[in-house]
């Protein structure tokens, strides 16, 4: 299938998302220095993994990784830490298709949404993870260390299963 723009998307067969692991770091590392201007390094990500409640996951497409995506397990909530897509692989839905992943991973008896931060300078990810449902609920002011730019937090509610709702009788 081709988008308006000519580009072919990824078929479910091409794109694979697993864990991420060791061996996957040079190319995560390459999509972060290409993808921010304040991007992590090798410690930042090391650090992080070694909490027990954080996951990384790697989108990979021809025996390459194309995308990752870290982020923490909390009780009710799921907090993504960092996303990003090479440049190259851009709007083929690989980062609908990750983001996608971890939404069915919600239910709403647990864990009912996901949160982020984006930085208010970065409008293609607020348009994209809008595009997904997500809603700007707030401004957090001087919000990043290397910079005073505010962020806005960002998340995304579970749907409660319609069968679990409560029904009224009309009368």
């Amino acid at each position: 299938m081709k988008t308006s723009r000519g580009r072919r998307l990824p078929t479910p067969d091409q794109l694979q998302i697993r864990w991420m692991i060791r061996r996957d770091m040079a190319e995560i590392l390459c999509i972060e220095e290409e993808s921010f201007e304040f991007p992590w390094a090798d410690a930042d990500f090391t650090r992080c993994l070694r909490q027990r409640n954080c996951i990384g996951m790697v989108a990979e497409m021809g025996g390459g990784v194309v995308g990752f995506m870290l982020y923490e397990l909390h009780r009710a909530k799921v907090h993504v830490l960092n996303f990003a897509v090479a440049r190259s692989h851009r709007r083929f839905g690989i980062g609908t298709g990750m983001m996608t992943k971890l939404i069915a991973k919600l239910t709403p008896q647990r864990r009912d949404r996901i949160v982020l931060e984006v930085r208010e300078t970065n409008l293609p990810a607020q348009l994209f993870f809008r595009s997904l449902g997500f809603r700007a609920t707030s401004v957090l002011r001087d919000f990043y260390q290397d910079s005073t730019e505010d962020a806005y937090l960002m998340q995304f509610l579970a749907m409660p299963d319609v069968s679990e709702l409560p029904h009224r009788l009309a009368g």
